[in-house]
């Protein structure tokens, strides 16, 4: 193991139990039903129970895309044929697509990943 990965490992800590205990009572004295907002507050405990910290906001976002074929376009079932991925694809690499809208709404990054696209695709899209 190298020495700054031995590094990083050792500074790893378990969770805040307190400061998680603190944020799950914000949410219990907020204005709207107890867990109505789901795993989105699950999520904000978590990350207070790692980072140590109320985590109000996030420096850096991203939407991760993960996109890919697969065989339902073959047997016909699908709505839209397998050319639309690449285009769609494009469409969300060239900042053009809803979720792009929302990702720059957010202050977030749009990140695509081609995990099984059945077609080549060039930096561009």
């Amino acid at each position: 193991m190298s020495q700054l990965l031995r590094q990083v490992v050792e500074e790893i800590n378990g969770l805040n139990a307190e400061m998680m205990s603190q944020i799950r009572d914000y949410h219990l004295n907020l204005t709207k039903p107890a867990g109505s907002l789901g795993i989105l507050e699950d999520l904000a405990v978590q990350m207070g129970g790692i980072t140590s910290n109320f985590c109000d906001s996030l420096p850096r976002k991203a939407v991760v895309i993960m996109a890919a074929d697969h065989g339902v376009a073959m047997e016909q079932v699908s709505a839209y044929p397998q050319e639309v991925t690449k285009q769609m694809i494009a469409n969300f690499v060239n900042g053009g697509a809803a979720i792009n809208v929302l990702a720059r709404q957010a202050g977030a990054e749009v990140l695509v990943v081609d995990i099984g696209v059945a077609a080549e695709l060039n930096d561009k899209e």
